[in-house]
C-alpha cells in the first residue's frame, strides 16, 4: 500500500478527490498552494489530516469552482469556500482570505502522501499556523491542533522559533 491508497483508505474515499483537485489546478493552469496541517506535513514528520486546505489565486477560483460544480458540494463562507464530496471524508477548503495570496508565488511543488502539490514555503505555513491559532473564533481542538503543529515545525527546525509572537513562545515550552 502506497501513501495515496493509505490517505484514500483511511478517508473512506470511493474516490481520490485529492487527485481530482489538484489535476482540476493543473489542467486549469490555476495559481495554487497547499496551507493547513498537509502542508505541515511535507516539512515534517506526516501526521494524517482529513482537511486540504488551499489558496487559489484570486482571479482562479471562479475557474475553478465552475470546473469542479459536477465534482464536488460546494458551500461558499465569509473566508473560505469549501468542496465535498460523498465519495471521501477529505474536506478542501479553499481559503480566500487576502493575507493568504502571497503565499502563492513562494510555494514550491512538494510531495504529501504521494501527491505531488504546491505549496507554502515553510515560513509561510508557519505564518498562516500563527494565524490560525491566533484566531480566537476557531473552536478550541482545532486551535490546539494548529499549536501542536507549529511545535512539529519547531522541532525540526528551532530557527524559526524567535520568529513566533512570545504569547505562543510561551506556550510551546509548557
Amino acid at each position: 500500500m502506497n501513501q495515496k491508497d493509505f490517505l484514500n483508505g483511511v478517508s473512506n474515499g470511493k474516490k481520490d478527490i485529492i487527485q481530482e483537485i489538484i489535476d482540476s489546478l493543473n489542467d486549469n493552469h490555476i495559481e495554487y498552494c497547499v496551507i493547513g496541517g498537509l502542508a505541515v506535513n511535507a516539512y515534517v514528520e506526516p501526521v494524517v489530516s482529513l482537511d486540504l486546505d488551499i489558496v487559489v489565486i484570486v482571479d482562479g477560483i471562479d475557474k475553478l469552482i465552475e470546473s469542479t460544480r459536477d465534482k464536488f458540494k460546494i458551500e461558499k463562507f465569509s473566508h473560505s469556500i469549501n468542496l465535498g464530496s460523498k465519495d471521501s471524508d477529505i474536506r478542501i477548503q479553499i481559503q480566500t482570505d487576502e493575507r493568504y495570496q502571497d503565499f502563492i508565488k513562494r510555494a514550491s511543488i512538494k510531495d504529501i502522501m504521494g501527491y505531488q502539490m504546491n505549496v507554502a514555503s515553510l515560513e509561510d505555513v508557519v505564518t498562516g499556523k500563527v494565524w490560525a491559532y491566533s484566531d480566537k473564533q476557531r473552536r478550541g481542538s482545532k486551535r490546539q491542533k494548529d499549536l501542536a503543529d507549529i511545535m512539529r515545525i519547531v522541532e525540526s527546525f528551532p530557527e524559526l522559533k524567535s520568529k513566533l509572537p512570545e504569547s505562543i513562545i510561551e506556550r510551546i515550552k509548557e
